[in-house]
């Protein structure tokens, strides 16, 4: 019975990554809206990891500060992969370790509980990860002895042209005996050329000692594919895409355009829901049954409750209610809760506000800084004037008031229920309940003026 949860994870991620060309860290590049070694962690913990530690050193605060749930070790000098695990020494007890690498995205909590299953079910005190690959050149090969455990890791500039032949390699990803693989790491030696401590050495300690080192072989090679640079990243985000959507098609989710639709790991659709060409759906955003995402919109670390449809639009870290309709063009920017039923029209711009069940802002609007009632009709070019300079203010729009066109509510504001304010009017004050507001200069038609000035324009 596979018992995970018994089991430290520790994820190296201390390198600079300079075949990245890049300011940030390696592993906090992104595949599909999260760091890859936020991939990783989530990986080992899915798989039941009790404890997840990373190993940082190149930008180790950046990496910190982007990872939460974990412990941390730092590797100050970068001295090879056994000298970061090495570091990590103060956490290994006689549980599990597994070792992990802070750019191998792809890796699956599927694939850890089988290596984890093939590890104990083996009786081994190590286990490596292994795969085959076509063009195996630059990896370390798989010696098996004929009981078929792993006998070495040989690396490509030490085989031999038979050893060279052999297609299995080391993925660099292990699962060791905690107490044994902490006495061998007192052992490990840096004579070489490179003057860095190897984990692969941890395995011919193991063996030195004849101790019980197995290989479980995984099928898809592409999930230890090590990410080194920006190419590497855009073919890892391809299989990711690919892999995210086909996830959510057997799901139940309709997905038009697989081709033109780029969802974020992090995001979780309900069955029904449909994503026509061209959308975005990002971060930890959730789209409830039967919404329709699209065409052309962007999602983004948001909540879509049932039945929205939410079209050429952009939502940013907004709230929206069953059976609201949002676009075309409209633009959600963040800290807005709109209710059901609602409507959110052409080149509506609305930004932390709170927005009523049954309400309407049809088009050319701006709520910024509301809160509006149920029922309430914001007509034609109503603008909050959330702003006076140095401060921003609330407006109030109480339920069932009605907004008539080109209307600027001066924050701070009140309009009370079931309110009128003409078209066109300025509001400074509060309106009370029931009132109709008018605050625009009568109009006065001057007769005879365009011909006294000139204007008049003879017909010809």
């Amino acid at each position: 019975m596979n018992n995970t949860s018994y089991m430290l994870a520790i994820i190296l991620a201390a390198g600079e990554g300079k075949r990245m060309y890049s300011k940030k860290p390696k592993v906090l590049h992104e595949v599909c809206g999260k760091a890859m070694v936020e991939h990783v962690v989530d990986c080992a913990k899915e798989a039941g990891a009790s404890d997840t530690v990373v190993v940082v050193g190149h930008g180790a605060k950046e990496v910190q500060d982007a990872i939460k749930g974990v412990k941390f070790a730092l590797q100050k000098q970068q001295m090879g992969t056994g000298h970061a695990v090495m570091q990590a020494a103060q956490f290994i007890t006689d549980r599990d370790v597994l070792v992990l690498y802070g750019d191998t995205p792809l890796l699956t909590p599927q694939t850890i509980n089988k290596l984890y299953k093939a590890h104990k079910q083996g009786g081994y005190n190590a286990t490596v990860l292994t795969a085959d690959f076509e063009n195996p050149y630059s990896y370390g090969r798989i010696i098996r002895d004929n009981n078929g455990k792993v006998a070495a890791i040989v690396e490509e500039r030490d085989a031999n042209s038979e050893q060279k032949q052999i297609k299995e390699v080391n993925s660099g990803i292990y699962l060791f005996d905690g107490s044994m693989l902490k006495e061998a790491l007192k052992e490990l030696k840096n004579d070489n050329d490179q003057g860095e401590y190897y984990l692969t050495d941890v395995i011919k300690i193991f063996n030195d000692k004849n101790l019980s080192v197995g290989a479980y072989k995984i099928e898809n090679s592409g999930e230890i594919m090590g990410v080194n640079n920006r190419l590497q990243l855009s073919q890892a985000a391809s299989i990711m895409k690919k892999r995210i959507i086909e996830g959510h098609l057997l799901n139940g989710v309709t997905i038009t355009d697989v081709g033109n639709t780029y969802i974020d790991a992090g995001v979780k659709i309900e069955r029904d829901v449909t994503i026509l060409p061209g959308c975005l759906v990002k971060g930890t955003s959730y789209i409830e049954e039967d919404a329709v995402i699209g065409p052309h919109s962007t999602i983004s670390d948001s909540h879509i409750g049932a039945g929205v449809h939410v079209e050429n639009s952009v939502v940013l870290e907004s709230r929206i209610g069953e059976g609201t309709t949002v676009g075309p063009f409209a633009y959600l920017r963040p800290g807005n809760v709109i209710g059901k039923h609602a409507k959110i029209g052409d080149f509506v711009e609305m930004k932390n506000s709170n927005f009523g069940d049954h309400s309407k802002a049809s088009h050319l609007t701006y709520v910024g800084d509301g809160d509006v009632g149920n029922g309430v009709n914001l007509g034609c070019g109503v603008v909050f004037v959330n702003y006076d300079g140095k401060e921003k203010h609330r407006t109030k729009v109480m339920d069932n008031s009605f907004i008539g066109c080109n209307v600027n509510l001066v924050a701070p504001l009140v309009v009370g229920k079931n309110s009128y304010i003409a078209a066109g009017t300025t509001v400074t004050k509060d309106v009370p309940e029931a009132n109709l507001a008018v605050g625009r200069i009568r109009q006065e038609n001057k007769e005879g003026w365009v011909k006294r000035k000139g204007l008049l324009k003879e017909e010809e």
